[in-house]
């Protein structure tokens, strides 16, 4: 399967308000819902500029968009934001800038790729399978603590230390290499969750780890600001509590002025905000019935000021 279905689209395109001859950064390229919208929007001279960290995602764009002049696809991670759109926007002004957090359906609907804890594979869970260890050798090396720590905070998972003392002594027996072998140690170390597998919070840490996707958000929320042209906009969508949280700190940060200089009758430049919240939105209940996904989507809007 090869389908990824993108949340809030109409929402998306709402609060981005493409311009014809405008620039776009998709952040987030996945399987190019987003990217395909945006561009149905544009004129001849629109462009859009995607990024994608996951090679897989990158070859299936560059087949599905082959005759399309408006989109360039580049394979990186969206910390490098900044220098992606030096590199390749020619010293265009950026209109709008698309963040769509989270792992993709083909990634978890891909055994091999070590992501779902309903499918045996590889325990892997790199978004770029040509960078980085897998989780299986991090499991393999990393302390009791080490393990509690990442599960306990990137899960939030209450039985965090139960779950690593459970990993350090299954690992002691044997290595620890596929995900129905994970998935197995968590069940028995966690009660029960009507409705999710035990093991979905201890998967989810471990995976955000893998990926530093919290590092590579902050980086790649400042590399957007850095980028946005005047009036320009940002839209996140982000999908659980911790990169929505980081998603609105940062938010309100950059939409403040320097609270160290904020009593100054003329602020400096720098100490200015750089952005204007503009809006939050959330799926409605006919894209949650068909997408359910979506039902823990939330989209913040701002805009660059001058």
């Amino acid at each position: 399967m090869d389908e990824h279905i993108p949340v809030l689209v109409e929402e998306v395109l709402k609060g981005l308000a493409p311009g014809a001859d405008g620039l776009y950064i998709d952040a987030t390229f996945g399987r190019g819902g987003h990217t395909a919208r945006i561009l149905e929007t544009l004129g001849r001279e629109g462009r859009v500029l995607a990024l994608d960290r996951d090679p897989a995602a990158v070859a299936a764009g560059r087949a599905r968009f082959a005759s399309e002049v408006r989109l360039a696809l580049v394979h990186a991670p969206f910390a490098d934001l900044r220098q992606v759109v030096h590199e390749y926007a020619g010293g265009r002004p950026v209109a709008g800038v698309l963040f769509d957090l989270g792992v993709s359906s083909p990634q978890l609907d891909e055994a091999d790729r070590g992501f779902s804890f309903s499918k045996d594979g590889p325990l892997d869970m790199r978004m770029d399978p040509t960078r980085g260890e897998p989780v299986a050798a991090w499991l393999a090396r990393a302390s009791v603590g080490e393990m509690r720590e990442v599960i306990a905070t990137l899960g939030e998972e209450r039985f965090a230390r139960r779950v690593a003392e459970s990993i350090a002594a299954s690992r002691a027996r044997a290595p620890i290499e596929r995900t129905a072998q994970l998935a197995a140690i968590v069940a028995g170390a966690v009660r029960t969750r009507d409705g999710k597998h035990p093991a979905t919070r201890t998967f989810q840490a471990l995976r955000m780890h893998a990926n530093d996707e919290l590092g590579q958000l902050a980086r790649g929320l400042a590399g957007a600001v850095d980028v946005l042209a005047p009036r320009g906009r940002l839209a996140v969508i982000a999908f659980h509590s911790l990169e929505d949280r980081l998603t609105k700190e940062f938010l309100r940060r950059e939409s403040s002025p320097d609270p160290a200089l904020a009593r100054l009758p003329v602020l400096p430049p720098h100490a200015a905000p750089r952005l204007r919240l503009v809006g939050k939105h959330r799926a409605g209940e006919a894209e949650v019935a068909a997408n359910p996904r979506s039902r823990s989507a939330v989209l913040r809007i701002a805009e660059r000021v001058a």
